[in-house]
């Protein structure tokens, strides 16, 4: 006779036949910019996790920070946080700590970034006290204009800390040779980008783990999901410690979850003026936080990664077939290309509006037909209400150049979707609700 257990994840099985199959596409029909792709398997994982009652991170957590650093390529496992802004934030407050000496971020130095961007990307910088110095990005990329770093170093410049935008690799032999020549931190911001590689001295790498530390968001509509959720990750083992204290409340204890004296040394050490023998497991050497996923978070991440090869090839046939039936209106407006040397896994087909066409008059126009668009994140940071107080007393950030073509951004381009739940109907009919716009 099954177990109650069995009984339960059976009817899950059911559950998710019976309310969770999407009917087939047909023209007309919502075309969202993206959405989760998942199965019952997802479903499984997140009610036999829950069965557990063990809430925190556990098995599941342990599993996919294992199973993840076996995808990248790298030996640590990475480390699982509540969201891809969390992961930004571990990883630029990992670079501020103490043990790094002269290389470690104070309040006051400079952090290289763009402002055509994420906002949660800059946000660490300046919660702490650093100097964001934004530079211009290029088109039909989207990403930093190389050419524009050496003007931007200045004597306090500490590191780089940009995104692979919308899944298309940053130049990073350029800006890696750039950190490289003046001892910089490159933080990588992977949330866009999960599966893109980049070729580097004739190595085929993935994004994320060619610089000091990459960050990755699960947060659904991108490139796997887990509702919420982010991981961060680095090949540096001392930087993978601090910020592993980062995450879990800035303690020098590594003790998992529920694992007491997993060192065999809780009782015996003497740190900072703390009493000789301070219960290590309460011991701190950074200000860090709480910021660790919820082990039902990581049960469908587990499910979503085995499935996340596929993902990353269809959502590369989604966008060379949309980018193939737009060939015919390039003279009108602005295809996206893809960074030399990388293959990217792509999250979105940004288009520009060439001059002629209104980008509110083609994403009203395809809003009208039911399909989904987005504006390329904040556009021009710099110009949104929080900078606001910056702006008027001319401190905490810094421009290098007028920044013209990230404006030119904010105002003519737009973005529609490729994810992995998308056929070939339903990128033919977006293709054709453009072409009928244009022509």
């Amino acid at each position: 006779m099954a177990t109650t257990k069995e009984q339960i994840l059976e009817l899950v099985k059911q559950y998710y036949k019976e309310n969770h199959i999407k009917k087939e596409y047909e023209t007309g029909d919502r075309i969202s910019y993206a959405a989760r792709v998942y199965d019952e398997e997802e479903m499984l994982n997140l009610v036999d996790s829950s069965l557990e009652f063990w809430l925190t991170s556990g098995r599941y957590c342990d599993q996919f920070e294992k199973d993840m650093a076996k995808y990248l390529g790298i030996k640590s496992p990475v480390l699982l946080v509540n969201s891809g802004s969390s992961a930004n934030l571990v990883a630029f407050m990992t670079l501020t700590a103490p043990e790094l000496g002269e290389r470690a971020i104070k309040r006051g130095d400079e952090v290289i970034t763009v402002a055509c961007g994420f906002p949660t990307t800059v946000t660490p910088i300046i919660n702490y006290g650093a100097v964001p110095v934004f530079v211009d990005v290029t088109i039909p990329q989207y990403n930093i204009d190389v050419t524009m770093l050496e003007k931007a170093l200045s004597p306090k410049t500490k590191a780089v800390m940009i995104a692979h935008t919308l899944g298309n690799p940053f130049d990073l032999a350029a800006v890696k040779e750039f950190c490289d020549k003046y001892n910089l931190w490159l933080i990588e911001d992977n949330c866009d980008a999960l599966g893109s590689t980049y070729t580097i001295n004739g190595e085929k790498k993935f994004t994320g783990t060619i610089g000091d530390i990459g960050t990755s968001s699960f947060y659904p509509p991108h490139h796997m999901t887990m509702g919420e959720g982010g991981a961060v990750y680095t090949t540096n083992p001392k930087l993978y410690r601090i910020a592993k204290s980062m995450r879990d409340w800035g303690r020098d204890c590594i003790c998992p979850s529920g694992v007491d004296n997993f060192c065999k040394h809780r009782f015996d050490g003497q740190y900072g003026e703390l009493p000789k023998g301070y219960d290590h497991k309460y011991t701190y050497s950074h200000f860090g936080y709480n910021l660790k996923v919820t082990d039902m978070q990581a049960a469908v991440g587990v499910a979503q990664l085995k499935k996340f090869p596929s993902f990353v090839e269809k959502r590369k046939h989604n966008w060379q077939r949309l980018r193939a039936n737009l060939e015919c209106v390039s003279d009108k407006l602005i295809l996206p290309e893809a960074c030399p040397n990388s293959d990217p896994s792509w999250f979105g087909f940004l288009i520009t509006c060439k001059e002629g066409i209104s980008r509110t008059d083609l994403t009203k126009h395809l809003e009208s037909k039911q399909i989904q668009t987005r504006n390329l994140f904040a556009g021009n940071l710099v110009k949104h209400p929080c900078f606001d107080e910056m702006r008027k007393t001319g401190e905490g950030y810094r421009v290098v150049g007028n920044l013209s073509v990230t404006d030119y951004i904010m105002n003519n381009t737009f973005w529609i979707g490729v994810y992995p739940g998308m056929n070939d109907q339903m990128i033919d009919d977006m293709a054709n609700a453009i072409i009928e716009f244009v022509k």
